[in-house]
């Protein structure tokens, strides 16, 4: 049998990852106004890399989708002879890697050929399939249950590009282990507003808010949290919510139901081996502990991925997903049932009336 080492970190890879960073560092336009899709901009971020002379030699593109590709002879189509190259495995580059894979066997595959580093991004999604994101139902459990792995589901081209410098620094500056994945659409967000360097450091945590409204008007409020494609379902429930209801939405888009979860269970299980020494938070509690409205997180795949914070929430939580609804086309998450759900959400707190519910699921035909 052959063997093969893994790729070594030194400080040639730091060197080469802060050219790659700085290369990128200043989006374009429509990355920070919103309007670029992840997956073209994820695009635009590899064609940049790899046409300037000063960064193709710093970094490792693999190209296995069935997107465009840029011409270029530093482009590759697996991971796998970098693993068996002397000078590559000497010194490791960043790695970013275009895909299109559908099951977990192969994303399995894909990690495996690249010793679990790197930016794996997944247009699957942008393809013709039956299945809710394009990814057999058990990606997002092969997502979540991966060590090495912390998955992201950007809404938009400014939220990828803030999650790819963020990847790259922790990957090849601070040397941190494991890989990032990606989920990208292709359809720009139109809602999404500028995003500021704090919004860019709190995507990268998981979540981060998108507007803000009038606590004090006394109107009936819930919180709505979306990720990826989905978080334009949930904007345009929380305008049918307060043109239909009067009811005030806070908007939270959250790019990684995944580590708001993990970051909460780490802070949780601190908090429970050390009694005696001052508690610990984590992003997700402190972004929602403040109120208590009802929480209604929004995921375009299966309930579950967004089930996954509801233990850490202390008020009414409400999760829904493609598979949520048996009356759905498991393809998509309907704005109508986002807000027939925070409504009666609001209702099992007193805050409405039970009526309103019956009235929505009737005006919306949901019954």
């Amino acid at each position: 049998m052959i063997g093969f080492s893994s790729f070594s970190k030194t400080p040639d890879t730091r060197l080469a990852a802060q050219a790659c960073i700085d290369k990128i560092r200043t989006p374009a336009h429509q990355y920070t106004a919103g309007f670029s899709s992840p997956l073209y901009t994820m695009i635009d971020i590899a064609n940049q890399l790899e046409r300037d002379p000063g960064t193709a030699r710093h970094v490792w593109v693999i190209r296995s989708d069935k997107q465009s590709q840029v011409e270029s002879c530093h482009t590759r189509i697996s991971a796998w002879p970098l693993r068996f190259s002397p000078t590559a495995c000497a010194s490791e580059k960043p790695l970013l890697y275009l895909t299109s894979s559908a099951t977990s066997a192969e994303l399995c595959a894909l990690s495996n050929e690249s010793a679990r580093r790197g930016i794996l991004c997944n247009d699957i999604e942008t393809l013709p399939s039956r299945w809710p994101k394009g990814a057999h139902p058990w990606v997002p459990l092969w997502l979540a249950a991966n060590p090495h792995c912390l998955p992201f589901d950007p809404a938009s081209g400014a939220e990828a590009h803030a999650i790819a410098l963020a990847a790259l620094q922790s990957l090849y500056v601070e040397g941190n282990a494991g890989f990032y994945y990606m989920a990208l659409h292709d359809e720009p967000n139109d809602f999404v507003a500028p995003i500021s360097h704090l919004s860019a450091s709190q995507a990268f945590k998981g979540m981060y808010k998108l507007n803000e409204i009038d606590t004090d008007a006394g109107q009936p409020r819930v919180r709505l949290l979306g990720a990826g494609l989905a978080l334009q379902s949930v904007a345009s429930a929380a305008q049918m919510l307060r043109d239909d209801w009067g009811v005030e939405s806070e908007l939270w888009s959250c790019p990684s139901y995944t580590r708001l979860a993990r970051d909460a269970d780490k802070a949780q299980r601190w908090n429970r081996m050390h009694p005696d020494m001052p508690r610990r938070s984590s992003h997700l509690v402190d972004c929602l502990s403040a109120d208590d409205c009802p929480v209604v997180a929004v995921t375009g795949y299966a309930q579950h991925v967004a089930d996954q914070i509801g233990g850490h929430i202390q008020s009414r939580f409400v999760a829904l997903g493609a598979d949520s609804i048996e009356t759905s086309s498991s393809k998509s998450v309907d704005k109508r049932w986002i807000v027939a759900l925070a409504l009666r959400a609001l209702a099992q707190e007193g805050v409405i009336a039970q009526a309103c519910v019956e009235q929505a699921m009737g005006r919306y035909l949901l019954q």
